[in-house]
């Protein structure tokens, strides 16, 4: 793995609101306690969300991405942004892949961390479509494009921005994570994160005994002690 002091700037591509905050936002918030720069990048605004909601697509857009941003103050991060793509529509394209791309060159992380683009037969919710092909285009744009000087050249010609290598990209969701980190100092960040996203988990009873349940069977299997949390990722290399 990527040694943890060579880590200085870290981004995180998701396809809705919420998707960092369920996955990473433990791991987030540790990183930004070292130091470290964190981005978030997300494909669309989460406008097909919401439990009884009464507002339109565009009302609920807006709304998400109000609690976004709440949610990643709650962790420690500022640079929040938005691609606009319509939530559930999402599918492999160069056209996400270039704006992806884009972005690794502005932001020129070490480490990338998106969704598992294979989907999981053990638990159905990380396997949203979205999520799947926000995955799948983030790892193309990872390699080969954002790399390649020779891919999307208008990147280069007309915005100044030149290839960039990533290092490793962590994968949330998938069916066999080999990478666990122990949040059981920021769960408490994590949480409040979470509960920022109002219109999506205000309704569901017993919510954070659920997510301290699910976080601590990931530190089980990771061999924690009883009482701890963690998230679990599947590593991977780039070289």
């Amino acid at each position: 793995m990527l040694p943890e002091a060579e880590i200085n700037r870290v981004l995180v591509v998701t396809a809705h609101p919420d998707d960092v905050d369920f996955g990473a936002a433990g791991s987030v918030a540790l990183f930004g306690d070292r130091g470290i720069e964190v981005t978030y990048l997300l494909v669309t605004d989460g406008d097909a969300g919401g439990n009884e909601r009464t507002l339109d697509n565009s009302g609920m857009a807006e709304l998400r991405r109000t609690e976004q941003r709440a949610a990643a103050k709650a962790v420690g991060v500022t640079d929040v942004r938005f691609l606009g793509y319509p939530d559930g529509q999402v599918v492999p394209s160069l056209e996400l892949r270039r704006d992806i791309s884009r972005v690794i060159r502005q932001v020129r992380p070490d480490l990338v961390i998106t969704h598992h683009p294979d989907r999981n037969y053990q638990h159905v919710a990380p396997s949203h479509p979205d999520h799947r092909a926000v995955g799948g285009s983030a790892l193309d744009a990872v390699y080969p494009d954002a790399r390649n000087p020779y891919a999307f050249p208008e990147l280069l010609r007309a915005e100044g921005l030149e290839d960039w290598t990533v290092r490793e990209v962590w994968l949330t969701g998938g069916p066999n994570p080999d990478h666990w980190v122990d949040i059981t100092e920021a769960m408490d960040r994590k949480l409040a994160a979470l509960q920022s996203h109002v219109s999506q988990i205000a309704h569901v009873e017993g919510f954070i005994d659920f997510i301290k349940t699910r976080f601590a069977t990931w530190a089980e299997q990771a061999g924690l002690p009883s009482g701890r949390y963690a998230e679990a990722f599947q590593v991977v290399s780039t070289a």
